[in-house]
């Protein structure tokens, strides 16, 4: 590991607004503040909204700023990348802002029964070769509802096609409330100014995207609790790429 990414490490070691739980440790760890972040924490009553798979964390840092009056969680297993987004809302003075590093698969080990009311999936990587890893899967739509209040929302923007449209046939399938839907997001006429407003926070990576001329997606639909929830079986034709300077490797056209 290169010197900088230890120095963050370090660092972050000493930021109140960061609570670090990889596998290995949650193991071993109870996290108390489950069910009391809005006590132990925020020390007040608002909403709380996550932003998983948060990367550089742009998207927490930026909505916390936009509405003082909701509390931000972003989550990433990256620590040099959330680095960024931590010092960021250090900077500011954002006390309505905090960030986890912890394995996404493990997240409703940290959240009580309704304690959140929203989900940000912002650029998640769209594992094509493995349903179960999907963030829109029935897998993590199940533990979020463990955590989520009934109806909560979910967010998703995307610059890959195949994850837009397993989500889709996921909604559709499951008759979930779909509230919006876009294919281009920035060619969007029908967006009101609040929207426009938060839906033009760009990531480190949607800017690479938008670069190489590929339009973003983005879609919101709730969760209700009572739906019995069934994954997809629809075959989907796979991304012409896997991430940035790296080229699709499967000789497959197509998953489920």
């Amino acid at each position: 590991m290169g010197k900088g990414k230890l120095a963050k490490f370090a660092e972050m070691e000493t930021f109140e607004h960061v609570f670090q739980y990889p596998y290995s440790i949650i193991d071993n760890v109870p996290f108390d503040m489950k069910g009391h972040w809005r006590d132990d924490f925020f020390h007040n009553n608002n909403p709380i909204v996550l932003e998983l798979g948060c990367g550089k964390g742009e998207y927490a840092v930026q909505l916390a700023q936009m509405y003082p009056d909701k509390n931000f969680i972003g989550v990433d297993i990256k620590g040099a990348r959330m680095w960024t987004g931590a010092k960021q809302a250090l900077d500011a003075g954002l006390k309505n802002v905090a960030f986890l590093r912890t394995n996404i698969e493990i997240i409703d080990r940290f959240f009580d029964k309704d304690e959140v009311q929203e989900i940000w999936l912002t650029f998640s990587d769209p594992q094509m070769k493995n349903p179960r890893k999907r963030l829109t899967s029935t897998y993590f739509l199940e533990r979020y509802r463990r955590f989520l209040v009934d109806g909560g929302l979910i967010h998703l923007k995307t610059d890959s096609n195949f994850l837009f449209t397993y989500t889709n046939y996921l909604v559709e399938e499951n008759q979930l409330p779909l509230l919006f839907s876009t294919t281009n997001l920035y060619a969007e006429s029908s967006l009101d100014g609040q929207a426009q407003q938060i839906l033009n926070i760009r990531t480190y990576y949607e800017s690479m995207w938008i670069a190489r001329g590929i339009p973003i997606k983005y879609m919101k639909f709730s969760l209700p609790q009572t739906i019995a929830l069934q994954e997809t079986n629809r075959e989907i034709p796979l991304d012409e790429y896997r991430s940035y300077h790296r080229d699709k490797r499967s000789p497959k056209t197509s998953a489920i």
